[in-house]
């Protein structure tokens, strides 16, 4: 077999698992999204749940996006600055580059529903902060933080050696190279990996079961003192997100529509996963052109 044959094969067998792979994809989300769309409305997107009649879902999609944002507000620094450190500024080399390389890779290979055992036994029970939305960030920021430090640190790698070299001879410091040269350079990357974090982070249920909690309180939507349990800003007030409302349905639900609820929440659950991933490419490829002065 001649090696031009041999070529045709192999691009044959890559195209074939390539299709197989976004068939499988495709059939899972029409399926998802063709049993649970017709049970998606308004009413069903703005009304509390209600344990006897079923209700609606707005207040788990609500601590959702809440919880993804406090997540974001604590992840996002932490890994941006542990990604500055191993592609700036770490000695390739050194022991202790190795060693924060190896949590990094510990991290990333732990099973969710152990990440929130651990968060259940240091946030919810020895720092006493019960099952709340902060004890839930908290919990996500140790299941998404080796993603995104290493989102980061690829990004920044990424930028061609003569960048930095152009600042420094220009006179600038190593910090002014890197926060002024290299890291707005590798903006469009960090962006994309940080939207396509919280595409995982807003689908997780397994870590937040032991951490945000499986009910809700009474929410007033006209009370936004933060310091308040009734408010919606509310820190420390147990919050069910929409995946763990899916679990809950599928595993304790006793109504009768709980199939429809759930079939129709993991609907909109896989939109908000589809936006995300699909605004990732879109917000990073606008970036990137901006910042390259591209049309």
């Amino acid at each position: 077999m001649n090696a031009k044959r041999t070529d045709k094969i192999a691009t044959g067998v890559l195209y074939v698992l390539s299709a197989i792979i976004v068939a499988i994809l495709a059939f899972l989300l029409i399926y998802i999204l063709v049993k649970g769309l017709p049970h998606v409305s308004w009413e069903f997107l703005t009304t509390a749940s209600n344990p006897l009649t079923g209700g609606g879902i707005a207040v788990q999609l609500f601590n959702s996006v809440y919880l993804l944002v406090v997540t974001l507000i604590i992840s996002v620094p932490l890994s941006l600055g542990a990604g500055i450190y191993l592609s700036e500024y770490a000695n390739q080399k050194h022991w202790l580059t190795s060693w924060v390389r190896s949590a990094i890779e510990v991290l990333s290979s732990l099973p969710s529903i152990v990440v929130g055992l651990f968060g259940m036994l240091i946030f919810v029970l020895q720092l006493g902060l019960g099952f709340s939305v902060l004890s839930g960030a908290l919990a996500l920021t140790v299941f998404n933080l080796p993603l995104m430090t290493r989102n980061v640190e690829e990004s920044l790698r990424a930028i061609p050696t003569p960048q930095r070299e152009g600042g420094l001879a220009l006179g600038l410091s190593k910090w002014e190279t890197t926060t002024q040269i290299i890291l707005p350079a590798a903006v469009p990357g960090i962006i994309t990996g940080i939207i396509l974090s919280s595409g995982r982070v807003f689908g997780e249920a397994a870590a937040l079961i032991y951490t945000a909690g499986q009910t809700n309180l009474p929410i007033d939507w006209a009370n936004w003192n933060p310091m308040s349990l009734t408010s919606p800003l509310s820190l420390f007030r147990p919050a069910e997100t929409l995946a763990v409302h899916i679990w809950a349905l599928n595993t304790e639900g006793t109504i009768a529509t709980a199939q429809q609820i759930s079939a129709g929440a993991s609907a909109v659950l896989i939109i908000f996963v589809l936006l995300f991933n699909l605004g990732a490419r879109f917000i990073g490829n606008r970036i990137h052109k901006k910042l390259t002065s591209g049309h």
